[in-house]
Parts: structure tokens; C-alpha cells; sequence
């Protein structure tokens, strides 16, 4: 779990200075039914603070853990992150990255083997949600600057 952290912790450094562009550009949708870079990064809050969840009860549960899907377009949709300012997403997402880095680096070794059960029906261990975590974010971060992440 070192590459997820030094990784996570590497990407709270760079995404500030990536998203250092007007609000026009962060705003600017590339088709109506597309997400903004704004809601992109706002979309990755809510991942993040749904993963923390997971992260967090697979420690506390009996396994396996059922990880729950949510609906992605309706928890951007009503945060509102298009009318939010970068700078409120942008901390919002630092500081729940944050509290990921703290949550993964104390979990016990033998708890990263525990199993969790997708809403697919595929069943994962907890060290594979954790580094699937990280895997969407990067995709989703690769959308907002292809060159820099």
C-alpha cells in the first residue's frame, strides 16, 4: 500500500497546481451531456467519500463486505460542484485524500486480505478496492490534463 499512498500523496501536490486555470475552462462542458473538469474533480470527492466509507466499515464488518454502488451522476448533479468555486472542490478533495492516505496507512496488514463483494456480484479484497481507488482517479484526473498526471 506504500505506491497508493506515495501515489495519492503525490497527486495532492500536483492537482491544485493542474486545475490553475480560469473558471471558464473548468466550467466548459465538451457536450451537454458531459461532465466539466470542475464536475470531474467533484466526482472524485464523491468517490473519495464513498471509498473512505468502504475503507473504513470493511475494517469493522464481517466479511465479505457488500461494497454499495451510488448513483454518480445524481450525487454530482446535487452538489452543485458547476456553481461551486475550484477552490472549495479542490480543498474539498485534498482533505478527504487526505483522511484516505491516514485510513489506508493504519490499516492491520491481515485486513487487506478481507473480501469484499461488488454490486456486480464480483467478490475483491480490500488491498483490490484500494488500488482501484486509485487506478479510477488517475483515469479520471488523465481526462482533466492528459500531460500532467
Amino acid at each position: 500500500m506504500n505506491d497508493v499512498i506515495s501515489r495519492l500523496s503525490q497527486l495532492i501536490e500536483a492537482v491544485p497546481k493542474i486545475l490553475a486555470v480560469s473558471e471558464t475552462v473548468l466550467s466548459t462542458r465538451p457536450a451537454p451531456d458531459k461532465w466539466s473538469q470542475k464536475e470531474i474533480l467533484g466526482h472524485l470527492c464523491d468517490s473519495a467519500v464513498n471509498n473512505l466509507a468502504r475503507f473504513i466499515n470493511v475494517q469493522i464488518v464481517e466479511p465479505p463486505f457488500s461494497v454499495e454502488s451510488y448513483d454518480q451522476n445524481q450525487w454530482a448533479r446535487l452538489q452543485h460542484y458547476q456553481q461551486a468555486s475550484i477552490q472549495d472542490i479542490v480543498q474539498l478533495w485534498i482533505y478527504l485524500n487526505k483522511s484516505i492516505i491516514r485510513v489506508i496507512s493504519t490499516i492491520p496488514e491481515e485486513k487487506y486480505g478481507c473480501m469484499c463483494k461488488l454490486f456486480n456480484g464480483d467478490t475483491v479484497s480490500l488491498q483490490w478496492l484500494v488500488s482501484d481507488y486509485l487506478a479510477h482517479m488517475e483515469h479520471h484526473l488523465r481526462q482533466i490534463s492528459a500531460d500532467s498526471i
